[in-house]
């Protein structure tokens, strides 16, 4: 599989590009809005929420925009990442490719689209007196473990929702919910501690606390929990192809 996934790379590089660019086809700032639109996001939270939760978190603001961010990827890539299969209904039918590509290359654009923001979340901490650490160092380490986990979860949506076409409807009301679940708005620390481990069940509670700790704490993230998650990750990944694989026959004559 790898094997011939390396063998395809181009058509890979190809397809992500195609992500990045089609996404803003036809608008005049083109990707620049992989930048604006994050921005704009983060300006919304930043006008509306320090009124709703005033005195909740010093620098409330760059608190928010911290985890907005990766939780904004997360929610794109598992929204256009269970319907890649679909979307690419026509290219399927016609030319032969490792159909694993759609959705490497759906989280691949994700985690880009997120590398390309990420100096939105710079801004803020230098503009709020917060500065800047050591721990920055950390980024990719936390993003790659959050890329893993997007990719095993539409590995798996992705295929399903070629033979059950409500799971997509599904799926987007439970990231809804999960963003309830996952302190985005919020810190953990709210909650009493025989509660607040029933979030880490969820594990966009461990990495988003991951870069508020090395953006906004400057301190060591968590590794025990990040490498939890990290194998979670992995083993889930392993499931996803499996499940991709097996279900990916029927592809042509259900699309």
């Amino acid at each position: 599989m790898l094997k011939e996934l390396y063998q395809y790379r181009e058509f890979l590089k190809t397809n992500v590009k195609k992500d990045i660019r089609g996404k803003y086809k036809g608008s005049f700032l083109g990707v620049l809005w992989s930048f604006i639109n994050p921005l704009l996001t983060a300006l919304v939270y930043a006008i509306v929420f320090p009124f709703i939760l005033k005195g909740s978190q010093d620098n409330y603001v760059t608190f928010i925009v911290i985890a907005i961010l990766p939780w904004n990827w997360f929610t794109t890539v598992i929204s256009q990442g269970t319907f890649c299969i679909l979307a690419n209904a026509g290219i399927i039918k016609k030319v032969y490719f490792p159909r694993e590509i759609l959705p490497i290359s759906t989280a691949t654009s994700g985690l880009v689209n997120f590398l390309i923001s990420t100096p939105i979340i710079l801004m803020f901490l230098l503009f709020s007196g917060i500065g800047f650490s050591k721990y920055i160092l950390f980024l990719p380490v936390i993003a790659i473990i959050q890329y893993l986990l997007t990719l095993a979860i539409i590995m798996i949506t992705s295929a399903i929702n070629v033979y059950i076409r409500d799971a997509e409807y599904i799926i987007n009301f439970f990231v809804t919910m999960l963003f309830y679940a996952t302190p985005v708005l919020y810190s953990a620390d709210l909650f009493p501690k025989q509660f607040r481990q029933f979030l880490y069940l969820n594990p966009m509670t461990t990495i988003i606390n991951g870069y508020r700790d090395i953006f906004y704490y400057k301190q060591m993230p968590d590794c025990l929990a990040l490498g939890i998650v990290f194998v979670i990750s992995i083993l889930l990944l392993l499931l996803g192809f499996k499940i991709f694989r097996k279900l990916e026959k029927g592809f042509a004559e259900e699309v």
